[in-house]
């Protein structure tokens, strides 16, 4: 497969999974909205600091209200990370390789694409509920198609592999900005504004029902664990790991416990600190710090995708000279890098 391929449906399943879980972040918010009242009011900040754009959001707007902070995040041109931004980056990727993937999967993306497109913000502001529900049920069907209908080749492990980065990059960051930034006050800790959080925590992950059935009772630590640990739960950054070096490794031919370059090598030994670590033990060294290196790494991981599939590099001609072959896309709209460490 060539790396302009590989990349482009690398970066299209990447958009699309960081739209869908803007969509749930502020889809909980919105939830939250109802039974907080005017307090929700400073509950729509860490929203802007989960993306990492807060200092190009206090730019544009004086206050992240409800109203700006829907804005921004949904339909803000200027804003990589915007759902509108993503889908459209999404679409474009997925434009160059429609030989490569399914007419089921560039329909569904089409409709994504034109359903937030064509939104109007009175209608978001009549029915927000309705509108965000539908963007999780599109990002959903689109799901489903692409592993229904593309065959489960290099293409889908390209697929599947960004798809499981963004996943557990976003489940960090919002366990992230819930310990670091929304609770400040020690005071507010185990009180029901902290247990009505940890379950809004969990209802933006799709989580709260399998919280329920593995632990009942919501604690801070055991919230932290399942999101973290479980080896089962999709959105668990466990998971997502152990699903992410499989694919890589389906791609590379490569075998689990060895590695033939920097992103197995990478890959390979975060998800093993996951599999001999436990929350006791990240606990006591800070989980704030420990998410913050694992966002790191990540990124160091993302970094080191490119380098190995999709960065410009000599190939050799027919003959003895050597030439270069354009594979990367353009990083100005197609390949934008993912969210900034906090």
């Amino acid at each position: 497969m060539l790396s302009r391929v590989a990349s482009s449906i690398y970066w299209m399943s990447r958009y699309v999974e960081r739209a869908e879980n803007v969509a749930r972040f502020i889809d909980v918010n919105l939830t939250m909205s109802l039974d907080l009242g005017p307090e929700m009011a400073r509950h729509w900040a860490p929203l802007i600091y989960t993306t990492g754009d807060q200092e190009a959001f206090y730019k544009k707007f004086p206050l992240a209200d409800q109203e700006s902070v829907i804005e921004f995040l949904t339909f803000d041109k200027d804003n990589a990370n915007s759902i509108l931004s993503c889908l459209a980056a999404a679409r474009e990727n997925a434009r160059t390789v429609r030989d490569m993937i399914s007419s089921p999967m560039w329909e569904e993306l089409n409709k994504f694409y034109l359903l937030v497109k064509l939104a109007t913000q009175s209608q978001i502001i009549d029915s927000p509920f309705d509108f965000f529900t539908q963007i999780k049920l599109s990002a959903h069907t689109l799901a489903g198609v692409t592993e229904s209908s593309l065959s489960h080749g290099e293409a889908w492990h390209f697929h599947r592999l960004a798809q499981m980065l963004e996943r557990a990059d976003k489940t960090s960051r919002i366990l992230d900005v819930k310990y670091y930034v929304l609770l400040p006050q020690v005071s507010d800790v185990g009180t029901q504004l902290d247990t009505n959080q940890w379950a809004a925590l969990l209802k933006s992950a799709s989580a709260l029902e399998m919280y329920r059935k593995a632990y009942g009772r919501i604690t801070p630590q055991q919230v932290a664990e399942f999101l973290i640990l479980d080896r089962e739960f999709p959105r668990a950054i466990r998971f997502c790991l152990t699903n992410a070096e499989a694919s890589l490794l389906a791609i590379t031919g490569g075998m689990h416990g060895m590695f033939q370059n920097r992103a197995e090598q990478q890959l390979g030994r975060l998800k093993n600190e996951f599999d001999y670590t436990n929350m006791d033990e990240i606990m006591q060294s800070g989980l704030h710090e420990f998410i913050d290196r694992f966002q790191k790494q990540i990124n160091g991981i993302g970094e080191a995708i490119f380098e190995t599939f999709f960065a410009l590099r000599p190939v050799p001609s027919a003959g003895s000279s050597r030439s270069t072959q354009s594979q990367s896309q353009s990083q100005s709209t197609t390949s934008s890098s993912p969210f900034r460490t906090s």
